[in-house]
């Protein structure tokens, strides 16, 4: 006869119905909620718009508007993107940061960022001139059309010959003198055919320029580009060790036999950030007596070009040692100057006579300098000679207590 088991055992079923209303009641936000914010979208749904519909520029500058592409329904789709208007006297592209583009491809609830490139071409006057943009999916069932027009106004100055451009998005770099500036130039081919462009660069006397490929560390002095085609180059820039602290401007030239361009960039220099600490005698160790206060004097030099402003004094020192500097920090400390400080030292009551280190460091904004000392810590000698009257009597006592139990 089996013996009957105790408990209720519940149906496969019945547990895994009970475990995946567990999961959902657990993680509402997960597929399901996925599914949801899919099932709101249309089944497709494409548009093309651009950030500005109308923009008003000097007559001969270029424009770049920025476009966004963007996929709105739950289907991934293959949109091909065109210009179908283009006015006479004008050139444009729609592009990325580096190429052309006439199609992306987008996912479910997607959109991308591009960029109409517009140019107009010699002579093209003031006016209003009106540019159409297309997006359409790769099986022809959706169409986004926009529009951006573009009125250029008269200026009075005459335009410069175009064919090549010269851009930097930091064109002032800051820091200290013994440092090493890189500028970021991009240089974009607007001709018509492939070009080689040469490189060249104006600075201060005696400082250092030369210009490297993108990530790389080998010099250059000339650039190949096909036509339409941009391209970025580093300028790295050394300048001389003593020059002062200030504004100094650097001039980009890119030259080849059909067009030159050229750009200002600037550096300025905050100055180095140098410091000197030590004493007059180039001696670092000091005689304190435990428990009283002893003196030694240290200096601290800017030997940078750079004023130095709240230099402060601090000390790693033994336990219940005290140090005291005098005075406690400086303001301001100008290049070339030094300053004379006093410092106290006062070793523990307590202390063992022996060598401790004593650290001293001075702490400016951009650089720190430290020291340190051995400290030779003695006793007094008052105490000494209490030592020896003690042991004196304790000699006198021991020969008197000898000679009294001899004579009994």
């Amino acid at each position: 006869m089996k013996k009957k088991r105790d408990g209720l055992r519940l149906p496969t079923g019945m547990v895994l119905f009970v475990f995946a209303l567990w999961a959902v009641l657990l993680f509402p936000g997960g597929a399901m909620g996925d599914e949801k914010e899919k099932k709101d979208l249309p089944p497709r749904a494409i548009e093309v718009a651009p950030e500005y519909t109308g923009v008003i520029v000097p007559v001969g500058d270029d424009v770049s508007v920025d476009l966004t592409v963007a996929n709105k329904g739950r289907k991934d789709e293959f949109i091909d993107l065109s210009l179908t208007q283009i006015p006479e006297g004008w050139t444009a592209r729609i592009k990325t940061y580096s190429f052309d583009v006439t199609g992306v491809y987008l996912g479910s609830d997607k959109s991308k960022s591009l960029t109409l490139k517009a140019e107009p071409k010699e002579g093209t006057g003031p006016g209003k001139y009106t540019f159409g943009i297309q997006g359409r999916t790769q099986d022809g069932e959706l169409v986004s059309n926009s529009k951006v027009t573009i009125t250029t106004t008269a200026k009075v100055e005459e335009k410069k010959a175009k064919g090549v451009n010269l851009n930097t998005s930091y064109p002032v770099l800051q820091g200290p003198t013994d440092a090493k500036f890189e500028f970021s130039v991009e240089v974009e081919n607007k001709t018509d055919k492939d070009s080689i462009f040469n490189l060249s660069a104006a600075g201060p006397a005696n400082w250092e320029l030369n210009f490297k490929p993108a990530y790389e560390d080998k010099f250059i002095s000339s650039l190949r580009l096909k036509e339409r085609q941009s391209q970025s180059v580093a300028l790295e820039v050394k300048p001389y060790l003593m020059a002062e602290a200030g504004n100094y401007p650097i001039t980009v030239k890119v030259s080849s036999p059909d067009a030159r361009a050229e750009a200002e960039l600037t550096v300025v220099l905050t100055g180095t950030y140098k410091m000197d600490i030590g004493t007059p005698t180039g001696l670092l160790s000091l005689t304190a007596m435990r428990g009283e206060p002893s003196n030694v004097s240290f200096y601290v030099k800017n030997s940078g070009s750079a004023v130095q402003n709240n230099l402060r004094f601090m000390s790693v020192k033994p336990e219940n040692w005290k140090v005291e500097f005098k005075p406690e920090k400086i303001e301001t400390l100008p290049p070339g100057e030094t300053k004379q400080i006093e410092m106290t030292v006062s070793p523990a009551a307590q202390a063992l006579v022996g060598d401790y280190s004593l650290n001293v460091m001075a702490e400016g904004e951009r650089t720190n300098k430290n020291l340190e000392f051995r400290v030779s810590v003695k006793a007094s000698s008052v105490w000494g000679w209490i030592g020896i009257g003690i042991i004196v009597l304790v000699l006198l006592g021991l020969v008197g207590l000898f000679v009294y139990v001899g004579r009994r």
